[in-house]
């Protein structure tokens, strides 16, 4: 059993430079930063070394490091990629199959950018205090606030309007009503359309495939990018399998195949869907130094680089 400091990135981007240099995201200059750091104090491991370690009982180096890349964004293409090609590194990169396959935007992606849109959020927190005026009878809701008061709770990262946004439209209100405000604000607040944003925020098959051909790891992070641990068994059954398909496609080692838990969400139902489906390791986004054993394959913590390697 040995650590392993497995590092979770999301948007890697030249920011200031960018459409939307409010997103939360690593500026390219950082991450070239961290890799430098990285290399000079780490080992870096790739993830078939992780599993063959874990299933044979075997040792890793010490200071060993695995680098993860959640929602196969164009940005991990035209600029993570190259860098790692560089270097011999090897990325973990966790694909919302639908995304690819049918040009739409993750719910959570709209969010991110309906947020890096306006820069006054109190003009959001106002719109949707209008909102859910509009829609409190049809779906039987509480006044705005109520939301306020339970959601509202500023984080290290986010201020409590900005928690409060995405609380509320991840989690909070029922999934039809979510998705019909998140779609409004999306139109109104960034104006393009999903499918010309999909194709412009997250990469495609043959660009996939080129990664995967360079020795990069893809993963499964789902097809629809839902709460794993929300869905019925049916709806999980087809959620795995239709992104399984998916990396079958690509050319992806099944032997070797791993998953991401969309949202970090899972329950004992997920992992033991997953087993029995041959996945070999699932991380999450818990916050922690992982450990390579059989135990705690399917629940691999990862440190958010925004995290530990900021400044």
């Amino acid at each position: 059993m040995n650590n392993l400091t497995i590092v979770m990135y999301h948007y890697v981007r030249d920011l200031k430079n960018s459409r939307y240099p409010e997103i939360k995201g690593l500026d390219v200059s950082s991450f070239k930063e961290q890799i430098h750091y990285m290399r000079k104090y780490y080992n870096f491991v790739t993830m078939e070394e992780v599993i063959y370690s874990i299933d044979n009982e075997k040792t890793i180096p010490d200071k060993s490091i695995l680098l993860t890349f959640d929602d196969a964004y164009m940005d991990h293409y035209s600029t993570v990629f190259p860098i790692l090609d560089k270097y011999d590194i090897q990325g973990s990169f966790y694909v919302p199959s639908k995304a690819i396959t049918e040009h739409t935007v993750l719910d959570v992606n709209k969010i991110h950018f309906i947020l890096a849109a306006v820069k006054d959020k109190s003009k959001l927190v106002n719109e949707l205090k209008k909102l859910i005026k509009v829609y409190q009878k049809v779906y039987s809701l509480q006044n705005f606030d109520y939301y306020y008061k339970k959601l509202a709770r500023a984080s290290v990262l986010d201020t409590k309007d900005v928690i409060f946004i995405k609380r509320l439209l991840q989690v909070e209100l029922v999934e039809n009503l979510r998705i019909k405000i998140i779609n409004i604000l999306f139109e109104q607040y960034v104006g393009v359309s999903e499918n010309a944003f999909s194709r412009e925020l997250y990469m495609n098959e043959e660009q996939l495939e080129h990664m995967l051909r360079s020795g990069q790891h893809i993963g499964n992070h789902g097809y629809n990018h839902y709460w794993w641990n929300s869905l019925s068994k049916e709806e999980m059954s087809q959620e795995l399998d239709l992104s399984i398909n998916f990396l079958k496609n690509l050319g992806v080692d099944m032997d070797n195949w791993t998953a991401c838990y969309p949202y970090g969400s899972y329950d004992d139902q997920s992992i033991r869907m997953l087993k029995e489906r041959g996945c070999k390791l699932a991380v999450t986004t818990e916050r922690n130094i992982a450990t390579t054993n059989k135990k705690t394959r399917f629940v691999m913590p990862r440190i958010d680089t925004n995290e530990i390697f900021s400044g």
